[in-house]
């Protein structure tokens, strides 16, 4: 995927992270990690930061996830991690939404369409554009 294509899945993945960013926020409400890092996925999209800065600061969410007490914790500050990936390959837009979705089933273990209804949330916020250049990948 080009450069082009990753700034504009960026703003869908980070949409799918953010969503989700609650469920970290409550159990490690001091760790802004993941929160930067969906507001860094975001500048990123905009053209303000570059690739290679991107590159070498997406492992900081991911560590983020080690703060959470739950599973669905976990999940949200894995997939504002997968977000931050994208500056460095499209697909991690793919990981933010599986992780987003992950993370909503399982907030919510009692309710067996949570996750089928978030998929269908992040389906309809995919534009055009970006679901065009998802398909660019293999």
């Amino acid at each position: 995927m080009t450069e082009t294509g990753r700034r504009i899945v960026a703003v869908w993945a980070a949409d799918c992270a953010e969503r989700v960013l609650p469920l970290f926020e409550r159990e490690a409400p001091e760790d802004d990690r993941a929160r930067d890092a969906i507001v860094r996925t975001r500048a990123f999209a905009r053209g303000e930061l570059t690739a290679a800065g991107e590159i070498r600061r997406r492992f900081v969410a991911g560590r983020a996830a080690h703060a959470a007490v739950t599973p669905a914790g976990t999940a949200a500050a894995r997939s504002a991690a997968q977000a931050a990936g994208v500056a460095h390959m499209g697909a991690h837009a793919l990981g933010a939404a599986a992780y987003a979705a992950r993370a909503v089933e399982l907030a919510h273990p009692d309710d067996p369409e949570a996750r089928a209804d978030e998929v269908r949330w992040q389906l309809a916020q995919l534009s055009p554009d970006a679901s065009a250049a998802l398909r660019t990948l293999p």
